[in-house]
């Protein structure tokens, strides 16, 4: 695993302090707050992301502490006086904290993380777990988009070079593996994750010899037993294959050996890949395969199975680690409710634009199975203590548009909102990455097609139960503001 002993305290944007130091100041130190994160646009206009990042976020969260040397930093500024220096150097987490687990498809508008504990905490963890989350979510939601493009192909990621920052290939090199890339190239993270590590030689071991023939004999000769070759340093169809195929005949074959692939990095690989699948047929190894890559996305992935390529795997980096095509998750935190008493009083944003519209009161997150075809038809946010009871049928109404009704029969209601924390103790068992991997494919499963498209998507309903509604629309109405659906919203029918 990583270092457990690397200390994130202070990571947090300097306007948690001030506000921190303001609530100590003020009393409101110890008064409860729920704050929920989530993400109000899915990345590449895809039908779904994926959660990721929260093992991350727990490993931080175990040990957050303020060491004598930040509180000196903080002293210095000259901002903060000794009362709020002492309680951070004493600081001690108390909070109640949800989640989705990591793996599980995720929607715009519902809490895919929720904190629940004195102001002053909720406020000191905001940045942490937003660029925790928001990162390993958008890379791994990217990196699926990519792994199913390649229709059952292996995708490595090949990222690390590229990535923003040596943290941006580490977890991100973690996010793809969740999501279904095969293996990485980066070793931090192959070690500390279990990730299987994969890679071979660059185009500058094929220069450092006299020859191409004799890069590829000396390759051969150290690694038999995992011989992949570079083949387009100089020609694919002139040099590269040609060379390939003699090595494989003149060492591996002598040795009892077979070559395990080549890859081309560069070209028209639709074509390249053609030609030396045939080549390599020929020459009596069908069985030795052909990865290609160079600045991959989904996109050309698809249509290089649509052409017929002959590529057995793809290695991607730069489009995959970046998620270049969309780089913002996007993830916010914003205050749902504060306690008053034993009673919750709920809190709301209001905005001009309908998406910024947040979601009162501490909530819960179910999503609605169909018990025939086992696919998910739905997410519904509900108050924390409301049960969903199927039994009879459950009717469902969009939020914005509330005479759009759904009544789901022979259904089942999973509830996504999972304990992690419990006053500041962790009660979450964290599972290994390969077990989140597992996870995300067996999710995925669950979809309709239609909403693994590329392009236009099916539109998956997070909806509200009718006692969140109303709460959301009293606010609204209250604050003088029209509630987006202008109506005074369906009720339950009575069985």
């Amino acid at each position: 695993m990583l270092d457990v002993k690397r200390n994130l305290a202070t990571i947090l944007d300097f306007y948690e302090l001030t506000m921190a130091a303001g609530y100590l100041e003020e009393g409101y130190q110890d008064k409860i707050s729920v704050f929920d994160m989530f993400f109000r646009r899915i990345p590449d206009e895809g039908g779904f992301a994926i959660m990721a990042g929260l093992d991350t976020f727990i490993e931080a969260v175990e040990n957050l502490k303020f060491t004598p040397d930040d509180i000196e930093y903080l002293r210095n500024t000259g901002v903060f006086n000794e009362r709020f220096l002492e309680y951070l150097a004493n600081f001690t987490l108390h909070c109640n904290i949800w989640a989705i687990p990591e793996g599980t498809p995720i929607f715009p508008r519902e809490p895919i993380v929720t904190i629940e504990g004195p102001s002053i905490e909720c406020q000191l963890l905001e940045t942490l777990l937003l660029v925790t989350i928001n990162h390993q979510c958008l890379v791994a939601t990217k990196a699926n988009r990519i792994v199913r493009s390649a229709q059952g192909r292996p995708v490595m990621e090949f990222g690390a070079r590229r990535a923003q920052g040596y943290d941006a290939a580490v977890y991100g090199a973690r996010a793809a593996y969740i999501a279904g890339c095969a293996c990485t190239s980066c070793v931090m993270a192959a070690r500390d994750f279990g990730i299987p590590a994969s890679g071979t030689m660059a185009h500058s071991w094929v220069q450092m010899f006299p020859s191409e023939y004799e890069a590829f004999k000396t390759y051969a000769k150290l690694y038999p037993d995992s011989c992949v070759l570079l083949v387009d340093t100089y020609n694919v169809m002139k040099s590269g294959v040609p060379n390939a195929i003699r090595v494989f005949d003149e060492v591996l074959k002598p040795l009892g050996k077979r070559p395990k692939g080549i890859r081309i990095d560069s070209g028209d690989i639709a074509y390249l890949s053609k030609k030396a699948r045939k080549m390599l047929d020929e020459a009596g190894y069908p069985d030795c395969t052909i990865c290609a890559s160079n600045s991959l996305d989904e996109y050309i992935v698809r249509d290089l199975i649509l052409q017929d390529a002959k590529v057995d795997s793809f290695g991607i980096g730069e489009n995959l680690i970046t998620a270049k095509s969309d780089p913002v998750f996007g993830g916010v935190y914003k205050l749902a409710a504060v306690k008053d008493g034993q009673e919750y009083q709920p809190k709301i944003k209001v905005s001009e634009s309908i998406e910024k519209l947040t979601i009162p009161l501490l909530k819960k997150v179910w999503r609605i199975y169909d018990n025939y075809t086992q696919k998910a038809m739905a997410d519904y946010l509900t108050v924390f203590d409301e049960e969903v009871e199927v039994g009879e049928g459950l009717t469902l109404f969009d939020p914005f548009q509330t005479w759009k009704q759904r009544t789901y029969t022979n259904c089942t209601a999973v509830c996504l909102t999972t304990p992690i924390y419990q006053e500041g103790k962790l009660v979450y068992q964290r599972p290994t990455t390969h077990e989140i991997r597992q996870r995300c494919a067996h999710q995925i499963e669950h979809l309709w097609e239609e909403m693994r498209r590329f392009e236009f998507p099916h539109r998956y309903y997070v909806d509200l139960s009718q006692k969140l509604w109303d709460c959301q629309h009293q606010m609204l109405t209250q604050l003088h503001v029209t509630s987006p659906a202008q109506s005074s919203g369906p009720q339950q029918p009575t069985p």
